[in-house]
Order: C-alpha cells, then structure tokens, then sequence
C-alpha cells in the first residue's frame, strides 16, 4: 500500500530536495508541497495525506502550532517533525502537540521513510538520540522542566499489561516483545491496545512517558 506525503519546510531547496527523494520510493507518493504550517493545514484539508512531514521553525504558522491544529480538528493525517531543532522545550511541545515521529535533518533517506511508513501505519518514531534523551529527562523525574503528573491511581492494568509496557519502555519492538515475554505478536498487540484504551495515552511515546511517570520504570 502506497503511503501519501505532503512535504512541509520554509526553505525550497529542503522543500524540493524531500519531495524528489520520497518520489523514488515505491511505497510513498508526495501529493504536495507547503512553505508554512497555514500552508500545510489549506493542503491537508484538500488532499487528506497519511503523514505531514513537518519542519518546526516556519513562517506565519509554525509546525508545533500547524500540529496542534491537526490533532485537535481530528484529522487523521498523522505528523513526523523533520527539523534542524532537536532541543528539549522542541521535542517536548512538538510530542504534546500530537507529532507520532521526531526527526533531525541529518536523518538520511532510509531512516524517513521508515519513519514515514512506521507512523502511517499507526506507530511511533522517535530519532535515537531524541528517544534517549526524552527518557533520561524522564528518568529523572522532571520532562523537560514540566513537573510530573502523579501517578493515577487504579488504572486498571494486568500483570500482563505492565510487563508489555515496560518491555515498550525499553524500546522494543511488537516482535522482540513477543519473543521476551513467549506471547504471539497479536496477542502484544492486544495487549498495547488495551494499555492505550486504559491510559488514555495516544501512542507509544506516551506510554513510555507513563512507565516512568508511574513508577513502572526508573
């Protein structure tokens, strides 16, 4: 299945670079171009892509407020942020914001597109060293100077359920999961659905987020 793209940046020459390099896969179509967040959000209501490839720093409407929008109007156009930026206070806003990937611009091609068919398929993708970085300020108790919420009391998850995210926690995947815990991948993704439906988490780089934030990890 072909995955649409509609690729959003300020600058033509990052522009017009990402759409020429995405037009060669065979598994993602680009079906335009925008030059600001307002741009990204008049074509997005045209032509419906399955992931915004979305620059932060932009003119007029920037890509945190351009991401914002799109969560909530309900859109189901889903964001990777692909930027130069990858300070705390970016990361931080850009995930709240609702972005399911997190990359730098020194990401190379196969790393987009699997972040572009990985999100798209309804995952998260977070750049390593962003991912180590957000669950070390985590760890630490504190994301990114924004004091932790306390820990909900009785949400409800199996023995089960905590093994699974705690296994999410640690990065693994749906397949490495099943392999540590003796369980099919269909039953992880039970599992994950269920931990999603409880905790009111919106993908997977919230529920790592949760892990820590009730103690599960430390």
């Amino acid at each position: 299945m072909t995955v649409t793209v509609l690729v959003a940046d300020d600058q033509k020459v990052v522009r017009d670079g990402l759409a020429m390099m995405l037009g060669l896969l065979d598994d993602i179509t680009v079906v335009g171009t925008a030059i600001d967040g307002a741009d990204a959000l008049r074509q997005t209501a045209a032509v419906d892509p399955d992931v915004i490839l979305m620059d932060l720093n932009m003119p007029a409407v920037d890509g945190i407020t351009a991401t914002q929008q799109l969560t909530d109007s309900g859109a189901r156009t889903r964001v990777v942020v692909l930027t130069t930026y990858a300070d705390d206070q970016s990361v931080f806003r850009a995930l709240q914001a609702g972005a399911r990937g997190y990359l730098t611009k020194d990401a190379g091609a196969e790393e987009i597109r699997q972040a572009v068919l990985t999100v798209a398929a309804g995952e998260a993708q977070l750049d390593p060293s962003v991912q180590r970085r957000l669950l070390e300020a985590l760890a630490a108790g504190a994301p990114f100077g924004v004091a932790p919420a306390a820990p909900p009391i009785g949400d409800g998850l199996t023995a089960r359920e905590e093994d699974v995210l705690r296994e999410i926690a640690r990065s693994l995947s749906n397949a490495e999961i099943a392999a540590e815990l003796h369980v099919s991948e269909a039953t992880v993704k039970t599992h994950i659905n269920h931990l999603l439906a409880k905790t009111a988490c919106r993908d997977r780089a919230a529920l790592v987020a949760y892990a820590f934030r009730t103690g599960r990890v430390s």
